[in-house]
């Protein structure tokens, strides 16, 4: 079971690393295809991966499991920083409730978060004609923002991508919101997991803001993984010349 647990929570990490941070730009106001608006959206990612050189943030990582094995909770607060192209570092700031937990998955978490940022696991992973399906289904108002509501229905059953609805904002062409399920389970041990992205921008790039991450165990139980992102710092600088907050909160 505890290893059930970790890959589980692993390939939820590994879904949140397979959409990347976009950078704004104009939109036309004329009639798209669901085709269309994902090849703006990668357009968009490319003149991210040219603008953003580096940012910084603090992320929240919360476990909580409920069930047959019992109860077991866990925390941990990260400084992360990034540095383009595609090199991610962690400083772990503090860590509570079960050691299990903090060490044999929260840690493994920023790992395979490290793995995942190759260009062939970022390839095989992203929100692409490549991997997925599109079907435009709505466009949806919420607070002065107009965004494209589309399914994605992955093109294979891998474990790390999924099916589900995405929010594309439809100024900027930039993911805002995903819920979704994995395309294939990573264990025999799961019945069902959802999960939900959330995305903020944060000067002209959006970047996570909220991952909730609901599996349930078959037999019973629950666990939720739950990460918070905050306290952004983009910069035009190379990473070396960033200052990271030794600040730590909720």
């Amino acid at each position: 079971m505890n290893r059930s647990l970790h890959r589980m929570l692993l390939s939820a990490l590994i879904l949140i690393m397979s959409f990347p941070a976009f950078v704004a730009g104009s939109h036309a106001g004329t009639p798209l295809t669901a085709e269309q608006i994902i090849a703006k959206v990668a357009e968009r990612n490319h003149e991210r991966s040219l603008n953003l050189k580096s940012y910084s943030s603090k992320r929240t990582y919360r476990l909580q499991y409920r069930g047959f094995f019992g109860s077991r909770d866990a925390e941990m607060v990260v400084e992360a920083r990034f540095s383009a192209p595609a090199t991610k570092e962690f400083r772990v700031v503090t860590e509570s409730g079960s050691k299990f937990i903090i060490n044999h998955v929260l840690h493994n978490l920023l790992t395979s978060e490290q793995e995942a940022q190759n260009a062939q696991n970022q390839q095989e992973t992203a929100l692409t004609l490549d991997n997925y399906s599109f079907t435009l289904d709505r466009e949806e108002s919420e607070s002065d923002h107009r965004y494209y509501v589309l399914q994605a229905q992955p093109k294979r059953k891998n474990k790390f991508l999924f099916r589900g609805c995405v929010w594309i904002d439809a100024d900027d062409f930039a993911l805002a919101r995903v819920d979704a399920e994995p395309a294939k389970s990573p264990s025999i041990w799961i019945s069902k997991t959802n999960i939900q992205h959330r995305y903020i921008k944060v000067d002209e790039f959006w970047l996570p803001a909220k991952n909730v991450s609901k599996t349930n165990v078959r037999f019973g139980g629950m666990a939720t993984l739950t990460i918070g992102y905050g306290d952004y710092i983009v910069s035009p600088k190379p990473i070396e010349d960033l200052r990271l907050s030794s600040s730590v909160g909720p």
